[in-house]
C-alpha cells in the first residue's frame, strides 16, 4: 500500500482534524503528492500543528460548504484519489447548531462530489461516514453494509444522509464512469492527539492533566473502539485496491472484532490502569460515574466486518489493550514535551508492520 501511494496525488478533505492528522501523517511517510483542504484546526492544540502537517503537505484553508472555492482546487491540483473526511463531528454539537451539521455533512459531500464529477483525474473516491448512520435498534449484534440507514440524532442523521448523497452521484454519474465510489462507516476511534470535546479519551487525558477525575457520564453504553490507524489504513487500502479494480468499490464497515466493543467504564478503566503504571508525577487517573442529562446518544452499538474482511482479507490488528497503550504513550510524550510527530512515525511502522 505504502508503495502504491508514491508519488500518487491524494486530496484530503478535513486533514487538519485528529483522523485527518493521522491520515495525511501516513501518506507523507509514503511519499504522496497531498493537498489538505479544510477549515482552520477545530481544537487548541491540535494534532495538526504539533505533527508538522503543514509544512510538510499543500495546505488550502476552505470551508466544503464553498463550491466554487473547491472546484479551483480541483481544477488546480488534478487529484487522483479523494479521500471526504471533513464533517461537524461531535453528536452533542450536531444538537446544538443542526443547521450548520447538515449544511456542512450533506452539502459539503455534494460539493465534493460535483468537483469529482467535473475533474477527469479522479479515479478513485473514499467518503468516510460513521457506525452512526444506522438505524440503532439496540440490539446486540453488529450493523451490516445493508441495514437501514436512518441516524437519530442531526450529526448520525447527517451522515447518514451523506451515503444516500453518494450513492446517488454514483448511479446517476459514475456507473458507467472509470471512478471508483465508496463509502466507509468507521467505528469510534482513539488515539493520540485527540483534543476534541465530548469524546471519551480526551476526557481522560484533560482530567489527568487537570489533576481531577474523569466523569463519565454514560459507562455502560457499548462502543466498537479501534486504534485511528485501523480505519485510517483500511481506507488507503480500499482507495488503493479500488484504483486497480473498481468492481471493489461499494459501501464497508471498518471496526473491531467483538472482544474489542467496549463498555465506555471498560477503555476509561483501561485508560486509568495504563496511565497509572507509567505515570511518575504522581497524577493518578481515577473516574466516577455522573451523568449531566444530555440529550439522547445510542446506548448499544457494533459493527459486522465480514464484508471488508472476506472482500480484502483485512483484519484489525491492535486491540483495545494494545491501543490504550499507544495513546498513553503518546501522551507522555506530549506531556514531557518530547517530537510527537516522531512518535507518530513510530506507531505508523509499528502499525504497517503487523501487515507482513
Amino acid at each position: 500500500m505504502m508503495e502504491f501511494y508514491k508519488g500518487k496525488k491524494v486530496l484530503i478533505t478535513g486533514h487538519t482534524g485528529f483522523k485527518g492528522s493521522w491520515m495525511s501523517r501516513v501518506l507523507i511517510n509514503a511519499g504522496a503528492k497531498v493537498t489538505g483542504y479544510a477549515m482552520k484546526p477545530p481544537t487548541d492544540p491540535a494534532l495538526f500543528d504539533l505533527a508538522g502537517i503543514r509544512e510538510s503537505i499543500d495546505h488550502v484553508t476552505g470551508d466544503i460548504r464553498d463550491l466554487k472555492h473547491l472546484r479551483e482546487i480541483f481544477e488546480k491540483t488534478e487529484p487522483e484519489i479523494v479521500i471526504h473526511m471533513a464533517a461537524q463531528p461531535i453528536v452533542r454539537d450536531s444538537y446544538k447548531d443542526p443547521v450548520y451539521t447538515y449544511e456542512t455533512n450533506v452539502m459539503g459531500t455534494v460539493n465534493v462530489l460535483e468537483c469529482i464529477r467535473q475533474t477527469s483525474s479522479v479515479r478513485s473516491f473514499i467518503n468516510v461516514t460513521t457506525d452512526k448512520v444506522y438505524l440503532n435498534r439496540e440490539w446486540d449484534w453488529g450493523y451490516r453494509e445493508n441495514e437501514e440507514l436512518n441516524g437519530y440524532d442531526p450529526y448520525s442523521n447527517s451522515k447518514s444522509c451523506s451515503e444516500l448523497v453518494t450513492s446517488s452521484y454514483k448511479k446517476s454519474f459514475f456507473d458507467e464512469s472509470k471512478i471508483a465510489v465508496t463509502t466507509c462507516r468507521a467505528g469510534n476511534v482513539l488515539g493520540g492527539g485527540d483534543f476534541a470535546n465530548d469524546r471519551i479519551i480526551p476526557d481522560c487525558v484533560r482530567a489527568v492533566e487537570a489533576g481531577k477525575e474523569i466523569i463519565v457520564r454514560n459507562p455502560s453504553s457499548t462502543r466498537p473502539y479501534q486504534h485511528v490507524l485501523e480505519p485510517v489504513c483500511a481506507y488507503l487500502m480500499i482507495a488503493a485496491r479500488q484504483y486497480e479494480d473498481t468492481e471493489l468499490a461499494g459501501s464497508y464497515n471498518v471496526g473491531p472484532d467483538d472482544e474489542d466493543c467496549l463498555t465506555t467504564g471498560e477503555i476509561v478503566q483501561l485508560f486509568c490502569d495504563k496511565w497509572n503504571a507509567k505515570a511518575s508525577d504522581g497524577k493518578k487517573a481515577v473516574w466516577r460515574a455522573e451523568s449531566d442529562g444530555g440529550p439522547h446518544e445510542a446506548n448499544f452499538l457494533k459493527l459486522d466486518c465480514s464484508l471488508i474482511k472476506n472482500t480484502f482479507g483485512w483484519k484489525p490488528h491492535w486491540h483495545a489493550e494494545a491501543t490504550v497503550e499507544k495513546i498513553v504513550e503518546w501522551t507522555s510524550s506530549y506531556f514531557d514535551g518530547k517530537d510527537v510527530a516522531q512518535v507518530m512515525d513510530e506507531q505508523i511502522a509499528e502499525y504497517l508492520g503487523a501487515y507482513t
